[in-house]
This record gives C-alpha cells, structure tokens and sequence, in this order.
C-alpha cells in the first residue's frame, strides 16, 4: 500500500540554521532517502518552494479566488512529502519518523485511496477537455 508522508515545519527554523548546519541537515535528508530507496520503499519525493510562492485558490458562486500563501495560518508549514509503499500503517509511521524534520517539525502519514482505472480515465478526460 501506498502512503503519503507530508512534512511539515516552521520554515524560519531552516532558514535560521547556519551554513554548517544547513549542510548538516542536508547530508541527513541525503542519507533518509537512500535508505529509503535501497528498501525499496520509495516512490516518489519532492521539497517546496517557501510558502511565500504559494497561493490558495477558491471557487465559490462560480468566482475564482486566489490569495497568496496557505489557507491556514498554522507556525508549521507544509514543506515536502515522500510517497512511500510499506506493509501497514506502522510501517509506513517508522519509516517516516526517521525523517529528519520529525524532530523538529511533524510528518503526517496518510494512506493513498487508489483510485479505480475508469475512474482516473473519467478525471482525466474531464481535465484535459
């Protein structure tokens, strides 16, 4: 089964750091997602731009409304995810706790709801008319 580790952090803690430990944290993330790799776990990652480059976009009565940055106010902020498969949920939570932001920050574990073949064929159709 597929999950979503979702890793959110205070982004003024990472830009706070010095070089020295910026490279630090790096070098630890480096080290996570190869082991998560030679496991055979990972399928896919990505890191964020800052929440400055974000924006959040409403419809409603038919009107589009964006505004910059995240709908919520929160002192942690999504900063990037890993797409993992592991056995169960407590798979998937031990290999996120060894996440380098789990220390400082938080990482929510969310199982993926695999969507059925004609159902990603109708979603698809419908975005690409």
């Amino acid at each position: 089964m597929q999950y979503l580790c979702l890793i959110y952090q205070d982004e003024s803690i990472v830009q706070n750091r010095s070089k020295a430990e910026l490279d630090a944290l790096y070098a630890e993330y480096r080290d996570f997602t190869e082991r998560i790799k030679k496991s055979g776990r990972l399928v896919g990652l990505n890191r964020l731009q800052p929440i400055r480059t974000a924006a959040t976009v409403r419809v409603r009565d038919g009107n589009v409304v964006a505004t910059d940055g995240p709908f919520a106010e929160t002192k942690e902020q999504l900063g990037g995810y890993y797409l993992i498969e592991a056995r169960d949920l407590n798979e998937a939570i031990q290999t996120a706790a060894g996440c380098p932001s789990a220390r400082f920050g938080s990482v929510e574990v969310r199982p993926i709801w695999e969507m059925q073949p004609a159902v990603d064929s109708a979603l698809h159709q419908t975005t690409t008319r």
